[in-house]
């Protein structure tokens, strides 16, 4: 069978996956090295992702803040630990000026800086030193802060809303007067991001732990959310850290308690990524284009005039009324009354993923009736309803969508997770080509053996089991 998106995902998953990108119009490789821009129908998505997490984080007490985007190298250096974790991708500032130099604009070497400049990677580190005159005592706590910015890691592979050198997210960071007050908020947060990829984005997530070889460079504890793609490879889509007082003790985050005597904070941080959009995308769309969850589709309808040239004004006009009238029930709709063939139209928003294409011909018209194809389904979901009957009906059906959308992958996923008894089961399924999740002892992994597996299948321990941390699941990754 023909499709839109050559290869498929059974010839070829990542080409598959890079001209889904560019067949969806989200985004394109950008001039800048490693980067990408974000074309406005892939930045829609981001913003309803954005603005629905942005109402749960402070549903939980956090406000929001914004940091600067340069960072002295003194605050790295007051946390080793947590600068040898980002020490390679750090991307430094040198100059502050340029001068034309044999003809060409280069830097100024009067204007070499006595310090240098770290673009931010992650705001630890001059966060900590804000709080650190923002906290002085117990009344000043809990104190939640969250940023919505860019960051940059200078990127060796890049792949778009994958790994680019720069990206968009935000990153939370939480002050706690008590250890058990800071866990508490590193896994509430967790389970947030849990709730909101499985309620928004119809993604079910493995979640547990970092083991201690892969947590965050200066945590106490890791919490991850790691998603299973189409292929079996894994995608770690949030994380939420305990920090414990490493960074308390290194920026002088203190309190004075109701003691009197000045006691060492202790802090979280906690970040999503545009790296959920890629994992949603390589979780549920198919050989044809995009397949958007409803919640993040910019246009969760789109209605195709089916016309010729006697019958366009009127048809469109007739589109129009049809969408006033799922506009106001909450629905977000377009009418594509472009002069492009009306097969195109069809073939452009299927690769897109709107949820639900609704045709209207002047057959339709006259009798007041639509037809309406589900996108996650297919031509068998085609059907021809009045316009009274899908427009009363229309966030049933896209809550529907989502719902079955869900459950196709916590299917998969199940196909997906496999038991193995011992290191020398895991390398027979491996060398088989056995794709997926591998449930192992933790302990049998912690040996030369295991490492030597790592190098040679290009697997890595992902997070222990939330329903069992004996056991860690072990994959391949993204």
């Amino acid at each position: 069978m023909k499709t839109a998106i050559t290869p498929t995902r059974a010839e070829n998953f990542s080409e598959w996956y890079q001209n889904l990108i560019v067949a969806a119009d989200l985004a394109e490789n950008a001039p800048v090295r490693g980067c990408m821009t974000i074309k406005p129908y892939g930045w829609a998505i981001w913003e309803l992702m954005r603005d629905e997490m942005d109402r749960r984080i402070k549903a939980n007490g956090v406000q929001n803040a914004n940091f600067p985007l340069l960072i002295p190298i003194e605050f790295f250096n007051k946390e080793a630990e947590h600068v040898a974790g980002f020490a390679k991708e750090a991307a430094v500032v040198t100059h502050y000026r340029l001068k034309m130099i044999d003809g060409k604009l280069q830097p100024d070497p009067e204007s070499k800086l006595t310090e240098p400049y770290i673009i931010r990677p992650t705001s630890e580190t001059i966060i900590g030193e804000a709080m650190s005159r923002w906290v002085q005592s117990y009344r000043d706590l809990p104190l939640k802060l969250n940023q919505w910015v860019n960051v940059m890691r200078w990127e060796m592979r890049p792949r778009m809303f994958l790994r680019t050198s720069e990206f968009n997210w935000q990153e939370g960071h939480n002050v706690f007067a008590t250890h058990d007050e800071a866990n508490a908020d590193a896994r509430k947060m967790h389970k947030m991001y849990g709730d909101f990829m499985r309620d928004i984005l119809a993604i079910p997530s493995i979640m547990g732990e970092k083991t201690p070889e892969e947590r965050f460079a200066g945590a106490d504890h890791t919490y991850t959310l790691e998603h299973i793609m189409q292929d079996g490879k894994a995608l770690q889509a949030g994380t939420s850290h305990d920090l414990g007082q490493h960074f308390a003790k290194s920026f002088g985050i203190q309190y004075l308690g109701t003691d009197g005597k000045l006691t060492h904070a202790w802090t979280t941080s906690w970040g999503t990524t545009t790296r959920m959009m890629g994992s949603m995308f390589m979780v549920h769309s198919d050989d044809d284009g995009l397949v958007l969850p409803p919640f993040v589709a910019p246009y969760q309808v789109v209605i195709i005039p089916i016309t010729r040239d006697e019958t366009a004004d009127e048809l469109n006009a007739y589109a129009e009324t049809i969408a006033e009238k799922l506009r106001s029930t909450g629905v977000r709709v377009l009418v594509d009354s472009s002069d492009m063939r009306s097969p195109d139209k069809m073939w452009k928003w299927i690769k897109r993923g709107v949820p639900l294409r609704v045709e209207v011909g002047a057959r339709e018209m006259s009798e007041n009736m639509i037809t309406v194809t589900r996108r996650d389904i297919g031509k068998e979901s085609k059907k021809t309803l009045s316009v009274d009957a899908f427009v009363n009906d229309a966030k049933n059906i896209l809550r529907q969508i989502h719902d079955d959308m869900l459950s196709r992958a916590e299917h998969r996923n199940e196909s997906m997770i496999h038991n193995v008894a011992d290191l020398a089961e895991l390398d027979s399924a491996l060398a088989a080509g056995k794709i997926g999740f591998f449930r192992i002892k933790y302990e049998q992994t912690k040996c030369d053996a295991f490492d030597a597996m790592m190098e040679k299948y290009k697997i890595t321990r992902r997070c222990l089991d939330d329903n069992d941390p004996t056991f860690v699941f072990v994959a391949k990754a993204y």
